[in-house]
């Protein structure tokens, strides 16, 4: 007889996560804990029932139609039935609503956080819109435009799926993506006196929402015309009052590596009907609290993803056997996936610790070093971690030989959607040039301050973390002033300081907790080395492909 091998299973997402749990238990007060138990318990089950459903069906994908049987123009697009329960789900949990309720104050953030973290992988990236919808939230709120509140704030908390709103973010164009001070679409003002855009939109998440946030240039801009002050920030609502498109043209649907089921767009705006969220200049500024609130949920959600990646690669361990024991009892393949766990306890830590950090600026509890190191913090945190869950994944997979390598597994599918991590709400590089903005202005003191109280605790291993960050501020030191060098080596030295404070935060855990989990995760991490500053200069550099470059600039 055949033999055939067990697969992985999950188990409740909540209950069987030693590291969310023992989070909650130090950090939420116990009431809290009482109150939102039940939710967070139905969905760890819902995310393993997810996974066993996802594995017996076959994999659909959104669909667009442009025409109808009689030649109209209809751009219809077909999502998936996982996104068709998103709106019940999103209404009954609270995954943008938590994140604003007023009920648990400054804990209010981890409520919902914690609800995204174990919803997300479950999602097909449902979770996407909702981040943006968060965003758009925020942003509007900060903005305080009455008007543009009371249309729209109730829809996007709203918690009767009837009345909810997804948001788009309609930032990225051919012309501009990370610069958006290329931004070309258009804004004038029409003769019955609204504003109407005309432009392309490139690349556009959340099409099937109801409203988007928007950057376009008006045409009587009192400011500059060129660059980024002169973009104003724009509400549009998607459709008209009888259900057509206002003024949106879907070009076609994104053909992408991973994140299928998320229908991504390219569009026209053609004189499409928009409000003003605030002056006709710097709406940059404006977008900036949304995009504060998206790139914490990318950090949550590239957390989520490891934690599957691990639960599925532990779990296989335990089952499969090779060499006369089963790969759990295996010395390489058991410190293999112990350093993936350390390396997922750190992030994890850093990333939960960030979104509390919101939860305390936004409930106006924090002070300025506070507010200083959240500015730092949250671009750190989501460009490591999502570096971090393109490895993990990738492990992962390896973790499971040949099987992994297998579609209907599920594996390759946990490996190219952990891709978009590291791309969306900006790259790599993008993120640690705006780390370095930062830095500019306030150096590493708001690491330092943070690093110091939570090593209080501590002492034990303040050596080696507080040695990493005094050699990562003293290559800032070093190179003020040689800005090529500077953004050159901005990609280890943001690495750097993330994994710095997040050895940090590991290391008040263990101190506090005594626990042999987190104590083993610490040393783990810490054996991994903190810096991850280069030595290659801008000269360095030049010298390696600086001579390509020149011949292909001067090439005819």
């Amino acid at each position: 007889m055949d033999f055939v091998q067990a697969g992985p299973e999950l188990a409740n997402q909540y209950s069987d996560d030693r590291i969310l749990r023992a989070y909650l238990a130090r950090v939420v007060p116990a009431s809290m804990r009482a109150e939102i138990g039940t939710d967070l318990e139905a969905l760890g089950a819902h995310a393993a029932q997810a996974w066993r459903a996802a594995r017996s069906r076959e994999s659909v994908e959104p669909t667009l139609t442009q025409w109808d049987a009689w030649g109209n123009r209809i751009d219809c697009i077909e999502i998936t039935p996982v996104w068709r329960e998103g709106a019940a789900l999103t209404t009954r949990y609270g995954f943008v609503a938590a994140g604003h309720d007023s009920r648990f104050s400054e804990f209010a953030r981890i409520d919902q956080f914690v609800r995204v973290y174990l919803y997300h992988v479950a999602s097909e990236f449902y979770t996407c819109p909702l981040a943006m919808s968060d965003g758009a939230a925020t942003a509007l709120k900060a903005s305080a435009n009455e008007a543009l509140i009371q249309r729209a704030l109730p829809h996007l908390l709203a918690r009767d799926p009837s009345q909810l709103w997804l948001s788009g973010q309609w930032m990225t164009e051919t012309r501009g993506g990370s610069d958006v001070s290329a931004t070309e679409t258009a804004a004038h003002r029409s003769s019955d006196g609204h504003w109407r855009l005309r432009g392309r939109k490139w690349f556009t998440s959340a099409v099937v929402g109801e409203m988007a946030l928007t950057l376009a240039r008006p045409d009587v801009n009192p400011h500059a015309r060129e660059g980024a002050d002169a973009l104003a920030l724009f509400y549009v609502e998607t459709r008209t009052s009888d259900g057509r498109w206002n003024g949106v043209r879907i070009d076609r649907l994104k053909d992408k590596l991973g994140t299928r089921e998320l229908p991504t767009a390219e569009i026209h705006l053609e004189d499409t009907l928009a409000e003003p969220v605030g002056e006709l200049a710097h709406g940059v500024r404006l977008i900036a609290p949304m995009l504060n609130v998206t790139r914490t949920w990318n950090t949550i959600c590239a957390l989520a993803t490891m934690r599957r990646c691990l639960a599925l690669a532990t779990d296989y361990a335990r089952r499969r056997e090779a060499f006369g024991r089963p790969l759990i009892e295996q010395p390489l393949h058991a410190a293999t996936l112990a350093s993936m766990h350390a390396e997922f306890a750190a992030a994890f830590e850093l990333g939960f610790f960030v979104a509390g950090l919101l939860g305390r600026v936004e409930c106006n509890v924090a002070d300025d070093d506070e507010r200083a190191l959240l500015r730092l913090l949250t671009p750190l945190a989501k460009l490591w971690t999502g570096k971090l869950a393109v490895r993990i994944a990738s492990e992962a997979c390896e973790a499971f030989g040949g099987a992994g390598y297998i579609e209907n597994t599920g594996m390759p599918l946990l490996l190219r959607d952990a891709q978009v991590y590291p791309i969306w709400e900006g790259t790599t590089n993008v993120l640690a040039l705006d780390a370095l903005r930062v830095l500019a202005k306030t150096g590493v003191d708001p690491l330092r301050i943070g690093i110091q109280n939570l090593l209080r605790a501590a002492p034990a291993h303040s050596g080696a973390i507080d040695a990493a960050l005094a050699t990562a501020a003293r290559w800032l030191h070093e190179h003020t002033g040689d800005r090529d060098t500077l953004e050159a080596g901005a990609r280890g030295l943001a690495l750097t300081l993330a994994r710095t404070f997040a050895a940090a935060l590991l290391a008040r855990v263990a101190a506090h907790t005594g626990d042999a989990m987190h104590g083993a995760a610490l040393a783990l991490f810490l054996d991994h080395g903190l810096s991850r500053l280069s030595g290659a200069s801008a000269t360095g550099i030049e010298s390696l492909i600086g001579a390509g470059l020149n011949e292909r600039r001067h090439s005819p």
